[in-house]
């Protein structure tokens, strides 16, 4: 089993949190403090190349920022959309939210322009990694995170590590089949995943599906909320499947605590008891019990990309 050792004097850290809408960067320091927060689009329709010089400008400028408080990062961290090889920082599969992205060669790009070590780790990974050290999880000896907002993706943090997997696929939970997606389609391109139905665009679409109006997902959850009978049968039908879903992930991996994040976590109420049911339906008796916990952390994916880069890996 492989544990991560805390570095024994955490250094400040460049940390970016890099999506297909925007990039979010500060300076991490080695009490979990963020420094020079910065915030600026992606631009992801003019390509990687752009987007790489986007996010170096960003940690260049939070870097001189941070020298203001005499703060100076030893290394940067990354999390990123996409499937990463953390080893290398390289793209190694993407969604078109950022055209191209897949193969690009994130981590040795940076650390050129910047002259600085780099590592990358997916975003939701790096956000789990932030729960579990500064968030919800703290404390705990394991975290399975679920983030439910455009798309539906996870991670499984154990002893302070996040496992990857041998592919760097860990933790794509969206794409676990449930009963009430059955002949959605998927992002994937594969039908009755529960992405398909659950995500805030799922959502949207099976509210519209089933007769309703509405611009967008906020007006859907609006409407289940002030009462209407669609909106709210809607609602708890994709909840109840995210339920399901970790349901059945609590059978199977047993943490300490599952915390969810992201857009359709803010749904309210009736959507959370929706989630808590699903998990009821599904979880055996022996982990039925487990914690099912909004996330708390700011900046959680900022924290956890330093956190990455302070860790070391032991056998």
């Amino acid at each position: 089993m492989i544990q991560t050792v805390p570095a024994a004097q955490p250094a400040p850290v460049l940390a970016a949190d890099l999506g297909g809408t925007k990039i979010s960067a500060g300076l991490v320091d080695g009490a979990g403090r963020v420094h020079a927060r910065r915030t600026v689009p992606t631009g992801a329709m003019a390509g990687p190349v752009a987007v790489v010089a986007t996010l170096v400008e960003v940690l260049t400028v939070v870097r001189e920022d941070a020298a203001a408080q005499a703060l100076a990062p030893a290394a940067v961290g990354i999390g990123t959309a996409g499937v990463v090889d953390s080893g290398t920082g390289r793209i190694v599969s993407a969604t078109d939210a950022i055209p191209g992205w897949a193969g690009t060669e994130l981590g040795t790009s940076v650390a050129a322009a910047l002259d600085l070590p780099t590592r990358v780790l997916n975003d939701v990974h790096a956000h789990a990694l932030g729960e579990d050290t500064f968030g919800a999880g703290a404390g705990a000896s394991s975290l399975l995170l679920v983030a439910v907002g455009t798309g539906i993706g996870g991670a499984l943090v154990q002893g302070g590590a996040v496992l990857t997997g041998t592919r760097g696929v860990a933790g794509h939970v969206g794409h676990v089949p449930v009963p009430e997606a059955d002949g959605v389609p998927c992002t994937c391109g594969r039908t009755g995943h529960v992405e398909g139905l659950a995500s805030g665009p799922g959502t949207l679409a099976a509210y519209r599906r089933a007769g309703g109006q509405a611009g967008d997902t906020r007006e859907v959850v609006a409407r289940a909320e002030g009462g209407e009978e669609l909106a709210a049968t809607v609602l708890r039908t994709c909840a109840l499947a995210i339920g399901r879903m970790v349901g059945g992930l609590l059978n199977v991996l047993d943490p300490e605590v599952v915390v969810l994040t992201g857009g359709m976590a803010g749904a309210g109420r009736s959507w959370w008891q929706a989630v808590h049911d699903g998990v009821a339906h599904e979880a055996i008796d022996l982990v039925a019990g487990t914690e099912v916990l909004p996330a708390t952390a700011e900046d959680a994916a900022l924290l956890g990309a330093a956190q990455f880069v302070n860790t070391r890996e032991e056998p």
